[in-house]
């Protein structure tokens, strides 16, 4: 004998936070099971979630386009207001993009009633400010006010999207606006507290970074006097090393003119194709203290046959002068020195100092190698 199994009466409707509200071409389903319900609205061209089988002639789904047709049925201000409702229920559970095709629709109407076509378009700037189109929920709050010009809140929602894009001008200005219709409008009032904190903070920014602006070049006046008081001859070259861009010419005291000036150095092997770099150099420090200080290597580096000769002891200093020739540069002499003399003239070479080190046997045999005319070339680039 087969169990009896009790009826159940279908669960009547009821939607849930995310669940469409039954628009009223739907309403004699309101005692229908939710599953019923939820066929039926995925029929209609504003739910629907798939396309039921054709079954008119040619193909086409019949009961949508009935459904379809139907939504459009009434007076435009009638159809529009329907569009309206259903996109302020879509608003409520945040699925702005939806809420924001049916304000469409409900424009689109082209009604005549000034009320509705206001909210249409105060409503859809609302999604379009969720939505972070604030562009375009700027320019449907101009559309809204067009129709009334007393709806504070376009206003606070113009004043919003204007702060979000950083115009914080044109956000006081729509604020100030909307405050002179609701003086006590508590939306209005936090607004601008917030863009006024946005505006302070701007202000303190640009007043930092004018500070910064007038202070380098307050330092780059300095810099330069002190080159022209100490005589320093700076040359730039086409090419510039790229060891260079990060390392500059700086007094030890940015504003003091008597401090020690500080350079980058380049220290250059030409007999072995190497080179070594230094980024803080005093013009005090003497051409053996440098001489010793890249000296200062592994045991191994100085028995490669390339660096025979190499030691403190025995290499030579050079350093071109303004003309292209080479001087030699004594091991006591600091460079304040050497750069201050009027003659021979030893530049800077992109704020740089430039030094060639030769071992004292080999000296004589680079020297004679050497062409002013292609030092020159070099500098140039050409």
């Amino acid at each position: 004998m087969s169990e009896k199994k009790e009826y159940k009466k279908p669960q009547k409707y009821v939607p849930g936070i995310n669940d469409p509200v039954l628009p009223p071409q739907l309403a004699e389903f309101q005692d229908k099971s939710t599953d019923e319900v939820l066929e039926e609205l995925n029929r209609m061209p504003f739910f629907m979630t798939k396309l039921d089988n054709s079954d008119g002639d040619g193909g086409e789904n019949v009961e949508l386009e009935a459904l379809k047709a139907l939504a459009y049925e009434g007076e435009p201000h009638e159809v529009a207001e329907n569009f309206k409702k259903q996109g302020n229920d879509l608003y409520k559970v945040k699925r702005y993009s939806d809420a924001r095709e049916l304000y469409k629709k409900g424009i689109d109407m082209k009604c005549d009633v000034a009320s509705i076509n206001e909210s249409l378009f105060a409503n859809r700037a609302a999604c379009e400010l969720e939505l972070k189109n604030y562009r375009r929920c700027i320019n449907d709050c101009k559309a809204a006010l067009g129709y009334n010009p007393r709806n504070v809140k376009c206003y606070y929602r113009i004043g919003k999207a204007y702060m979000l894009l950083g115009k914080l001008t044109e956000a006081l200005e729509s604020v100030d606006f909307g405050l002179k219709i609701d003086t006590k409008n508590s939306s209005l009032k936090t607004l601008r507290e917030h863009i006024e904190k946005k505006v302070n903070e701007e202000q303190e920014k640009a007043a930092k970074l004018e500070r910064e602006r007038k202070r380098r070049e307050d330092e780059a006046i300095m810099l330069e006097n002190s080159k022209i008081v100490r005589n320093i001859t700076d040359i730039s070259t086409a090419h510039p090393a790229e060891l260079l861009k990060d390392a500059k010419m700086r007094l030890e005291d940015t504003m003091d003119p008597e401090s020690q000036m500080i350079y980058p150095a380049i220290a250059m092997f030409p007999l072995s194709d190497e080179f070594d770099f230094i980024a803080e150099v005093g013009e005090l420090t003497s051409v053996g203290e440098i001489i010793d200080v890249l000296m200062d290597r592994p045991a191994e580096w100085f028995e490669k046959p390339e660096h025979e000769g190499y030691n403190s002891k025995s290499l030579v200093a050079y350093m071109e002068t303004v003309s292209g020739g080479l001087v030699k540069a004594g091991k006591k002499m600091t460079f304040h020195d050497i750069l201050r003399k009027e003659a021979p003239d030893v530049p800077l070479f992109d704020s740089s100092l430039k030094l060639y080190l030769v071992p004292k046997k080999r000296s004589e045999e680079w020297i004679t190698k050497w062409d002013k005319v292609e030092a020159i070339k070099r500098r140039t680039g050409l």
